[in-house]
């Protein structure tokens, strides 16, 4: 099974390939897809399409994992989330692929085993589970550890897992 999990934002989407094979887990790629400050939001959204666009057409996923829409107390902030996250989520919808979505806290609890774990935390798990050789950016991380939590979730039988959003 290959999974593609998104951490969206719209300065640095986080992204991971993952691929299990029997028990072995090991990364494809990872890495942050990074927009310039001096770059207009809708050239970001754009970045960030063609991106995960590339990612589907190199890698050939079977499903897409992004991580949840989060709580926030500025509007301003929750409509710049869900644009990246639009984004992303069109590009995988567009190649058909599942797609699933799991909270912030049980991506943390599944990799980490506490959901109130930091950044930190996620990275140097993220490594240690993957035997990466370093630790990844946070955003990479957080991919990471959404890609681990799916392929942990569709291990188990896909209990717990709704495909909560199959578009």
């Amino acid at each position: 099974m290959r999974v593609l999990a998104i951490d969206p934002s719209l300065r640095g989407t986080g992204f991971a390939v993952l691929e299990k094979q029997g028990v072995k887990v090991r990364a494809v790629t990872y890495g942050t897809i990074k927009n310039a400050p001096s770059l207009l939001p809708s050239g970001c959204l754009v970045a960030i399409h063609e991106r995960v666009m590339e990612l589907i057409r190199t890698h050939q996923p079977e499903c897409a994992a992004f991580e949840g829409v989060i709580y926030v107390q500025s509007h301003r902030v929750a409509i710049t989330l869900g644009a990246a996250r639009g984004a992303a989520l069109l590009a995988a919808a567009s190649h058909g692929l599942p797609i699933y979505e799991y909270a912030p806290r049980r991506v943390k609890q599944s990799v980490v085993g506490r959901g109130g774990a930091d950044k930190g935390q996620v990275g140097f798990m993220v490594r240690a589970l993957l035997g990466l050789t370093e630790t990844p950016t946070a955003d990479a991380a957080d991919a990471l550890a959404i890609g681990l939590t799916h392929l942990q979730t569709a291990s188990s039988a896909m209990r717990g897992a709704v495909p909560l959003e199959r578009i």
